[in-house]
């Protein structure tokens, strides 16, 4: 539970009756305590595709908050990766089998969703062990992708979409544009006709109707060869897809847990009603039950980055690295304190034994630090946690006084 005994903290620390379990959130264990008294803790987790805020909240007061940002750079590092890997294998005299079993399975998730469900459930954890939460209520909804793109759907309209009789979807990209350039229609005078995807897949672009057009191959290729054309991309239906996804293998994940559910337009709701601002924290501190709760003093800010040192390489050969592993002792990633007692992560390396370090929120903290005064607190990890500079000490009837003038 927490404490505000900071004296008896370090006194037991010192004599060896508790031990450091984490720096940030700063959490010990007493190491001479069988038992504790504990109270009744409910945890709000509000679920997203990109960031996961989490509040824990007692009968009187808001015990921690943070809020944590899943990775969105799965698709595009796999796709460089492929680029490479193409690129040398192009190279190779010899055909090279596969070495290991590393092929898709029919039943896997795509990377970029396992590691937004394996993140999310990564944070759950943490909260289940800094704090002993009793009950948990997590925020779902359910996104109907057909409907959003056609609010006057029916349920029979589901069999019979847009691509309906048609064999696929270039087919039907064609017939929807009658067969004619986009671009310039048809004064180019160029027969051959192709299906261009507006945003690239390796940009997130899908293979959807609303991301194809049709062009011929004269403006196909000015198009990506210096004099881009103005198209534009549709709106993307990814995050909805995803959430769908990343809900339903959470709340599996979480069946062992005493938990709950709410809902979007629920937790909009009570948050107008106290008159608190959009935020992924103070939608967390709504689904835990948090109404007259004196908030906490400190929220915290999560990043999950990558911990391994693998690089991708350039270059005709791929002995040419583009980055080094490390310098001075140093890693990328790690968690260090400079002189002036200033806290945050290496950004960028320089083997001169230089390097760039920034807080998580991307405050540059010095772009010239030497190493010989720096102090490593922490090696690199998947999830990398700061306090926030914001301070939440209001309670939220205060807040709705001065609201209210």
């Amino acid at each position: 539970m927490p404490t505000q005994r900071l004296g008896m903290v370090r006194r037991w620390l010192k004599s060896g009756r508790a031990q450091v379990v984490q720096r940030e959130p700063f959490a010990i264990r007493l190491t001479d305590l069988a038992g504790g008294c504990t109270q009744y803790l409910s945890a709000g987790v509000d679920l997203g595709t990109a960031h996961v805020g989490v509040s824990v909240i007692s009968h009187t007061e808001e015990m921690f908050a943070g809020e944590f940002q899943l990775r969105s750079d799965i698709g595009r590092r796999l796709t460089d990766r492929r680029r490479f890997r193409h690129a040398r294998r192009y190279r190779q005299t010899r055909y090279r089998p596969p070495r290991f079993l590393n092929r898709k399975r029919a039943d896997e998730l795509m990377p970029s969703v396992r590691a937004k469900v394996d993140e999310t459930l990564k944070v759950v954890q943490l909260a289940a062990r800094l704090l002993p939460v009793t009950s948990w209520i997590f925020e779902i909804a359910n996104f109907d992708a057909h409907k959003i793109v056609h609010p006057d759907v029916n349920g029979t309209d589901y069999q019979t979409g847009e691509q309906y009789g048609f064999e696929n979807v270039r087919a039907y990209v064609l017939w929807r544009d009658h067969h004619e350039c986009q671009a310039c229609h048809g004064k180019s005078g160029d027969p051959i006709l192709t299906v261009h995807h507006i945003r690239p897949r390796e940009d997130g672009g899908s293979d959807r109707p609303a991301n194809l057009i049709t062009l011929c191959k004269t403006c196909h290729h000015r198009h990506h060869h210096g004099h881009p054309l103005n198209l534009k991309a549709p709106e993307s239906l990814r995050d909805a897809a995803q959430f769908n996804v990343i809900k339903a293998y959470v709340m599996r994940a979480t069946a062992y847990l005493l938990r709950g559910v709410t809902f979007g337009h629920i937790t909009k709701a009570r948050r107008m009603a106290l008159g608190l601002p959009k935020s992924h924290l103070n939608d967390a501190f709504v689904i835990a039950g948090g109404q007259a709760h004196i908030r906490t003093q400190i929220s915290y800010l999560g990043v999950f980055a990558r911990r391994q040192n693998r690089k991708l390489f350039k270059g005709s050969r791929s002995h040419i690295r583009n980055t080094i592993p490390s310098a001075r002792g140093f890693r990328r990633g790690d968690r260090v304190q400079l002189p002036d007692g200033r806290q945050g992560f290496i950004y960028g390396l320089r083997s001169s034994g230089n390097f760039d370090i920034r807080r998580l929120d991307g405050t540059a903290l010095s772009h010239w630090a030497n190493y010989k005064k720096l102090r490593r607190l922490e090696g690199a990890r998947t999830l990398r946690v700061e306090r926030n500079n914001t301070i939440y000490a209001q309670t939220t009837m205060t807040f709705i006084k001065q609201k209210l003038g």
